[in-house]
């Protein structure tokens, strides 16, 4: 026994989690992350300036400046069903953990009886019979010493709760980015329409002033018809730009939990949101650290561990000491009893049913380094599409704004000719459908960027780490190395 538990003690049983390095090397982009985006001028075509190595805010959704769009990101919080879910699942995770770490203490049944006897027998031609009570009272205890398995078993359970830990996590960040994105879309749906009114009211303005040529002589009938077409073309994109809309309320209600006919007071527009200029760029081993999914894939790494090391234990002998104490009363008389037995079986013939349970587990722990090492490229991969995302989206927003200035421009000069009678209704409706489309790629250049942004801190982690952590269970595992840290204490650099 002595022998079995430093073995346990030193974690020699199967193979010893150690988590994959990064390769060497491993960045965002080959050439080094910029310091900050091209400038383009005014509002959201201010420049983003990047800074290496800075810490990310637990409330993250902060910096866009909208006290609305935190109300909201605290409200989903409380009502989404899917973080309930997750914490439910984190709470029978934790309850699997302390469970795993009773097998190390052992178990007692106590029994109590009292049954009614009768015997009879033939002495000497003479039939004799007895009746009496029979009361029994025992207490049973064993104690299964698989200290190797249990070892593997409480690491495995550990490392569940640990999986589950980070799948609310997850959780979390994913809930608070959609919201962000989806106030996000909602402000530019509504500068889109309110765009798209501007305009055709702009347009109902020149089609009455062309009737009125008309009446004079100075227009001609296709002029009129062409642009009350123009004006009516226009009109048609209003509804499915109304409908959008309210698709973004209902969709921003069920992410805060409520049905669509609950009331949501919260609107977003532009106006409400501000683009941060100050934007942190994790280091690239940090960000191992801070990504819930790739904590997540960790630690079914780490149960994968166990897995092997379980498996190894079920084809190593099995012993158990067992013990039985109590008193039996047979009517007057009162007996003492006790049993105590130890017990070793040893696994002979399954017909490999050991061995191919064994290579399931090696298999499953080898699917668990795939998956790790997927969750990393994918998380450098998000990274470093965020980076190059926000680098566009700075060179078409001040590419939008240009275009817009000049369209707006045309647009003038065109009204002004026209209405001075040296223009043509053609020019005239040309400049108008440069104008209405220079606008709206604005809008949506600008809402692109704002959405980046979000993702950008998405992709970083979301700043989970500095804010209060879910409880996690307090286990009793003597045989786990004190010297072990934490799994779930991340190293990450600090401001």
């Amino acid at each position: 026994m002595a022998a079995l538990l430093s073995l346990s003690g030193c974690g020699l049983l199967g193979p010893q989690y150690k988590r994959p390095p990064l390769p060497d090397g491993a960045s965002y982009a080959q050439a080094p992350v910029p310091e900050q985006t091209k400038p383009a001028d005014g509002g959201s075509g201010d420049v983003q300036r990047f800074f290496s190595g800075r810490d990310i805010p637990a409330e993250w959704w902060k910096v866009f400046g909208s006290p609305a769009l935190g109300e909201l990101v605290t409200a989903a919080f409380a009502g989404s069903p899917d973080i309930e879910a997750a914490k439910a699942t984190l709470a029978q995770a934790q309850a699997n953990t302390r469970a795993a770490n009773t097998s190390w203490f052992p178990t007692a049944n106590a029994k109590l009886s009292a049954d009614r006897v009768g015997l009879s027998s033939a002495i000497l031609g003479q039939e004799v019979s007895e009746i009496f009570t029979l009361n029994a009272a025992t207490v049973s205890a064993s104690y299964p010493v698989d200290v190797f398995g249990t070892y593997r078993k409480v690491q495995a359970a550990d490392a569940q709760a640990l999986d589950q830990r980070f799948q609310l996590e997850a959780a979390y960040l994913t809930l608070s980015s959609n919201v962000v994105v989806a106030a996000i879309q909602e402000a530019s749906l509504r500068a889109q329409i309110a765009a798209t009114e501007s305009l055709i009211a702009t347009k109902r303005r020149l089609a009455r002033l062309i009737e009125k040529q008309f009446e004079l002589g100075g227009a001609t009938m296709a002029d009129v018809l062409a642009q009350q077409s123009s004006v009516a073309q226009s009109e048609t994109n209003l509804p499915p730009l109304r409908n959008s809309l309210q698709q973004q309320r209902t969709l921003l209600r069920n992410l805060a939990g409520r049905f669509p006919s609950e009331p949501l007071l919260e609107t977003f527009s532009f106006a409400d949101l501000r683009l941060p200029e100050e934007l942190p760029v994790s280091l690239p081993s940090s960000l191992v650290e801070q990504r819930p999914d790739i904590r997540s894939a960790e630690a079914q790494l780490r149960a994968a561990y166990a897995q092997v090391g379980i498996a190894i234990a079920n084809m190593l002998p099995q012993l158990s000491i067992s013990g039985v104490g109590g008193r039996i009363g047979i009517s007057s008389v009162t007996l003492g009893i006790w049993d105590v037995g130890i017990s070793l079986s040893l696994p002979i013939f399954d017909a490999g049913k050991l061995i191919y349970q064994r290579q399931a587990a090696d298999a499953g722990l080898d699917a668990a380094k795939a998956r790790y090492r997927a969750a990393v490229l994918h998380a450098f991969r998000n990274v470093s599409d965020s980076l190059q995302a926000l680098q566009s989206d700075a060179e078409s927003v001040a590419a939008q704004r240009r275009v817009e200035r000049l369209a707006a421009s045309s647009l003038s000069v065109a009204e002004k000719q026209f209405e001075e009678g040296s223009g043509s209704v053609l020019s005239l409706l040309n400049a108008q459908t440069q104008f209405d489309q220079a606008r709206i790629g604005l809008i949506q250049a600008e809402a692109r960027r704002l959405s980046d942004t979000a993702a950008l801190y998405q992709a970083l982690g979301g700043g989970w780490w500095n804010r209060p952590a879910p409880p996690t269970p307090s286990t009793f595992s003597p045989y786990v190395p004190a010297a072990s840290p934490d799994p779930a204490a991340p190293q990450v650099p600090k401001p």
